[in-house]
């Protein structure tokens, strides 16, 4: 196996397919993430596993606060962290937050690494689970919303998705306030507050829910939802390891043919 050498001179293998993962936002949700990768992963023995090298810095500035023009700009802390990685050997970069991906394409210029796209994973679930008459529920924070960081994107087929989204007052009174209590770690308090936002689009006809937070998912499930659902972190995982498990077996046909 080649190695490689960190900032502080330690010898690190050289891993195919290493994966950077942008984390922090929240921290239990890059956990989450992580465990779904794992979960993902078809494997017999440890070195099957997904490589990955994990940057957890809860200091990130709020994405919604930012995008709401009431807080500082987190582009500036997610392109150091996403740099750290890279220098660490992340051959690819992915962030377990929705939000984050309002600055994906300047993090992606200031990388220059590939990168994945959550929400272009979430949608690609969508258009595998549903019809084109079905309409699709999304549980996102405001920002997430409000940016049409969802519904300007499309499967790759080109079929529009046609969304649901939450009242004014369902965001105000339900959604914002389970996503922060998941932050929070009040799990069953967000859990609450969430299955009732899901159970509203569910009565006005969604045929499933998009969980288009990170946070969603560690509160809600399709038993609570009503309804079948979308893991956006989870389908963001299953991309990786994708992604990861190709790298690797392109590294190692050669030594096998030879």
């Amino acid at each position: 196996m080649n190695m490689r050498n960190d900032a502080a001179g330690a010898a690190l293998p050289d891993c195919a397919g290493l994966v950077g993962v942008l984390g922090g936002m929240g921290p239990l949700a890059t956990v989450d993430f992580m465990h779904k990768v794992l979960l993902a992963t078809p494997v017999s023995r440890d070195q099957d596993h997904v490589p990955m090298i994990v940057s957890c810095i809860p200091q990130v500035p709020d994405r919604t606060a930012a995008f709401c023009g009431d807080g500082e700009s987190p582009l500036a802390a997610m392109t150091t962290c996403g740099r750290r990685l890279v220098a660490a050997g992340a051959q690819m970069v992915l962030m377990p937050c929705n939000t984050a991906h309002l600055w994906y394409d300047e993090i992606q210029a200031a990388l220059q690494v590939p990168m994945l796209h959550l929400v272009d994973a979430a949608v690609e679930a969508v258009a595998q689970l549903a019809t084109e008459h079905d309409r699709i529920g999304l549980l996102a924070t405001d920002a997430t919303l409000a940016s049409g960081l969802y519904v300007n994107r499309q499967p790759r087929d080109g079929r529009p998705v046609r969304w649901l989204l939450p009242t004014a007052r369902e965001m105000s009174a339900y959604v914002m306030p389970g996503i922060e209590a998941v932050k929070a770690g009040q799990i069953g308090f967000g859990s609450t507050l969430l299955t009732t936002a899901a159970h509203a689009l569910v009565r006005r006809g969604a045929a499933a829910v998009v969980m288009g937070c990170t946070e969603i998912p560690l509160a809600l499930d399709a038993d609570r939802a009503g309804c079948p659902v979308v893991d956006a972190t989870a389908a963001l995982a299953r991309r990786a390891v994708q992604w990861s498990t190709a790298q690797r077996g392109s590294a190692a046909a050669p030594a096998e043919s030879a």
